[in-house]
């Protein structure tokens, strides 16, 4: 955010909720306030940041972001983030990806040449071309749940419509790990992901209410449940 001092935890007190501390991943890679609101709506405590420490020191780290892939890795690199988002992982923490957030949790893109973060085997590859379609998928689509025990899907049901601006899509090695689809075109593609205590949604809660703001709440309670059993063992 323009005028913030680097390395600070920016937060923005007219959105404080004192349940959940969550750190929301500053990499100069999209507008973080958005999804500091939707997440302060659903009852956390959203802190910006792009110190390791917070990461370190935070119930659960949310990695949204807009763009290209290649940029977005090399943000990630100069900040010396990429150890510490995967040790943050490694621990147990709960983990959200939100659109390009998602995309970087996995091997490499088509896109460009850079490295992800491997957490997820695959790859992200674009849209193919088709006559009735655009590309970037923009706007409103429906959700086919893949993974239906999913926590966040929670009061969630296949034929939801969720928000989408995306030209390229996740290709996981394990199919396992796809936890909703959505379809354009004649295209069947990756919407969100679960795996252990990662998840990821290609489209953005945050604009897909009422469905991403209960998606959003339902990660929020899952952090809270996470922190009270750490907190009586």
């Amino acid at each position: 955010m323009a005028g913030d001092e680097p390395g600070r935890i920016k937060h923005d007190p007219d959105l404080e909720v004192p349940v959940a501390t969550i750190a929301v991943i500053d990499y100069d890679m999209g507008n973080l306030h958005s999804a500091c609101k939707g997440l302060a709506i659903a009852g956390a405590t959203p802190h910006i940041t792009d110190r390791a420490a917070d990461l370190a020191a935070a119930d659960a780290l949310v990695l949204p972001g807009d763009g290209a892939f290649d940029p977005a890795m090399q943000h990630l690199r100069s900040r010396d983030l990429v150890g510490p988002i995967q040790d943050a992982i490694a621990s147990g923490k709960p983990f959200l990806g939100i659109c390009l957030g998602l995309q970087l949790l996995f091997d490499y893109s088509d896109e460009g040449t850079e490295a992800g973060l491997g957490l997820i085997p695959g790859h992200i590859k674009k849209f193919q071309k088709e006559p009735d379609i655009t590309i970037p998928h923009m706007g409103w689509n429906q959700l086919t749940l893949t993974q239906p025990e999913m926590p966040l899907w929670q009061g969630i049901h296949t034929g939801d419509w969720v928000y989408f601006v995306h030209s390229y899509y996740a290709d996981p090695t394990d199919p396992a790990v796809i936890a909703a689809t959505t379809t354009h075109g004649q295209q069947t593609v990756t919407a969100a992901i679960a795996k252990d205590n990662i998840m990821a949604m290609q489209y953005h809660p945050e604009k897909s209410a009422p469905a991403g703001l209960t998606m959003l709440s339902n990660f929020v309670n899952l952090v809270s449940q996470a922190k009270t059993s750490q907190a009586n063992p």
